[in-house]
């Protein structure tokens, strides 16, 4: 009995020295957001540690396999090697679970949630992320690696790394302990007798977000995301639920309003503008710019006055919001008008790096010529990759810029880049050729590094802020039409300005909405001053601004112009693993191994109404349909 004691308390108490660091960060985390659960009771908000320590079992029941192991088959002979092994073994564990749990608080202050797959995905740019750390989080790095020491140091000297005692028990009794304490940890892992193991979704017990969040475990939620969003992607839609594809597909036409044939949506789109000469098309997509920074989208007044003034002289989308919070969200649906497909964005996905409809591979076909250019390196988030593979004839980036301005963290400036794109669309005019361009700018990114002698600095906030870093964005955007409008390619260009996403998608709700709102301009000499005040999405951006080129297509976008009777008041809206579809007011969230729910958007919040069962299957069949058009290579003006 003494043997299997001195067996069980080795691993009881590495186990609760985890569950006491990570208990400690979640009542900090609790601490912090304390205000942001007023909607709740104290008691329910305090079932977090309850769920928390489940998720924290299942993380450390990860992590005590390998001791479990060791104590079990080593000899006593090997018990001086074994004991140094586990000594150092939990000691890179627990400077891990520090470190993490460090970084889970500015991860928190920036994005709202844990450590998730943006995590994971920042991970793949050593150099812009530890350039990004250093300038930006020098206190937070500090802190951390303090932590790291002293609780490395006390955790040395105490007898928590002595596992001497372990091995006094008897052999026999350690191997037959083996079998039983790995049937413990896997339970422990799963975590479940159901059919399915525990997930991130068994913490989200709450309608108020934050409290769920609080509830996560985050080295658990980084592995989680990394084998469903990076190594899984093409399975994690069977999380989101079952439908027959056929049923699938006739409920996303339907609600998008788009013909299906034999599971294309290819279809031929009659331009409202025809013109003998088509126009070019210039998207110049903005980092991180939300609809509260400009004033025709129902923002500050002052802050972006080019934003203004060109939303006042042309067409201003009013009420469009962005279909996720990441870059790639924004690229592939004002390039290519598709929607947020499950997991990993079709940027980065290996089947749609070719044959992938972009709208440089559409007016190929009419013999326009193409480029990306961006200010930074463009293998950040694969954009190099795609777009050359998708129809773009030149990728131009930071090692293309002779002479640049200014460089940041992330590359050349905004201004750097709106001058050498202008000197580009000049010599396609000067050969008179036909071009569409895809611009992305990169300023407006922490850690918010601007050019002096550009803007006058807000007063009263510091110089490297979110508000000082759009005011340059829409400085640069004044200088980019300030040198169009002198060249004669101006006239016979249709202009898009949009933000790929807002600067910080945050709020309590399941999926903050009016966080996904963002601006929108198109300029173009053959339309009026107008403002669009319906509910957009950037897929319809892209479908107006090829009705303003003045020709007729056969495209598969899954939007419409707004000049057409056929668009839709639909958005499909990404957060994080959760997915939102708005028709009007009403919502449907959908999340993988989550029952579907509806809501209703008033004043900015939602609230849960009973079940609208068509807009939840909808949502569920637009996400199939979206896997199954990555899949087959259908989303294609091939097919």
């Amino acid at each position: 009995m003494n043997s299997i004691k001195q067996y069980l308390s080795a691993i009881l108490k590495a186990y609760l020295l985890f569950i006491a660091i990570l208990f400690a960060f979640r009542v900090l985390l609790y601490g912090i957001y304390f205000d942001r659960l007023n909607d709740i009771s104290i008691g329910h908000s305090l079932l977090a540690f309850i769920y928390g320590l489940r998720m924290d079992t299942i993380a450390i029941g990860f992590v005590l396999i390998v001791p479990a192991i060791v104590l079990s088959i080593t000899p006593k002979s090997l018990s001086r090697f074994a004991i140094n092994f586990l000594k150092y073994y939990f000691l890179i564990w627990l400077l891990i679970f520090v470190f993490i749990e460090n970084a889970t608080i500015p991860f928190f202050a920036q994005y709202d949630v844990r450590p998730n797959y943006l995590f994971v995905e920042y991970l793949e740019y050593p150099s812009e992320v530890a350039s990004l750390m250093i300038k930006d989080y020098k206190v937070s790095l500090l802190v951390a690696f303090l932590m790291m020491f002293i609780v490395g140091y006390l955790f040395l000297k105490s007898k928590l790394s002595d596992f001497s005692n372990a091995f006094q028990a008897k052999y026999a009794i350690r191997i037959l302990m083996l079998l039983p304490m790995l049937v413990v940890l896997f339970i422990c892992i799963r975590s479940s007798f159901g059919h399915r193991p525990a997930n991130v979704s068994d913490a989200m017990y709450s309608q108020n977000r934050i409290i769920n969040e609080i509830a996560k475990n985050s080295i658990h939620s980084i592995g989680y995301a990394y084998y469903s969003t990076k190594k899984n992607s093409d399975k994690l839609i069977e999380k989101y639920g079952k439908m027959e594809l056929e049923k699938a597909y006739e409920l996303t036409s339907k609600i998008l309003n788009i013909p299906n044939q034999n599971h294309s949506f290819n279809r031929n789109v009659q331009t409202h503008f025809k013109n003998k000469e088509q126009k070019n098309i210039v998207i110049f997509i903005q980092e991180s710019m939300g609809a509260q920074f400009v004033e025709f989208s129902g923002g500050e007044k002052n802050l972006t006055p080019n934003m203004n003034s060109l939303g006042k002289q042309y067409l201003a989308f009013t009420n469009l919001y962005s279909n996720g919070t990441r870059s790639i969200r924004g690229l592939s649906g004002l390039s290519a008008g598709f929607l947020p497909i499950a997991g990993e964005g079709v940027v980065k996905r290996n089947k749609s790096q070719n044959d992938f409809f972009t709208v440089a591979s559409l007016l190929k076909k009419f013999g326009y010529k193409s480029s990306f250019i961006y200010g930074g390196e463009a293998r950040f988030d694969n954009m190099r990759s795609w777009f050359l593979g998708n129809g773009f004839d030149e990728v131009i980036e930071q090692k293309d810029y002779s002479n640049p301005t200014f460089v940041s963290t992330w590359g050349v400036s905004d201004e750097d880049l709106v001058v050498k794109a202008n000197e580009k669309f000049k010599s396609y005019y000067e050969k008179g050729e036909k071009f569409a361009s895809v611009m992305f700018s990169s300023s407006n990114h922490a850690p918010f590094e601007l050019p002096n002698g550009k803007i006058t600095f807000e007063p009263n906030e510091p110089r490297n802020s979110v508000r000082n870093a759009i005011k340059y964005a829409d400085f640069a955007i004044g200088r980019f039409f300030e040198l169009a409008k002198k060249e004669p390619y101006f006239k016979n260009t249709v202009f898009v300005v949009a933000a790929d996403h807002n600067v910080r998608v945050y709020g309590d709700d399941i999926v903050p909405v009016n966080m996904f709102q963002i601006p929108a301009i198109i300029i173009a000499d053959n339309i009026k001053p107008q403002q669009y005040d319906k509910l957009a999405t950037q897929p319809d951006v892209l479908a107006t601004a090829l009705d303003l080129i003045g020709a007729d297509f056969t495209y598969p976008i899954l939007g419409h112009s707004i000049f057409s009777d056929k668009k839709t008041d639909v958005v499909l809206m990404q957060f994080n693993d959760l997915y939102g579809l708005r028709k009007g007011d009403k919502i449907a969230v959908v999340g993988p191994n989550l029952p579907a729910k509806t809501f209703e958007y008033k004043n900015k919040k939602l609230f849960q109404i009973s079940h609208d069962k068509t807009l939840e299957e909808s949502a569920l069949a637009i996400l199939i349909v979206l896997n199954d058009q990555y899949n087959k290579k259908l989303f294609s003006t091939k097919k």
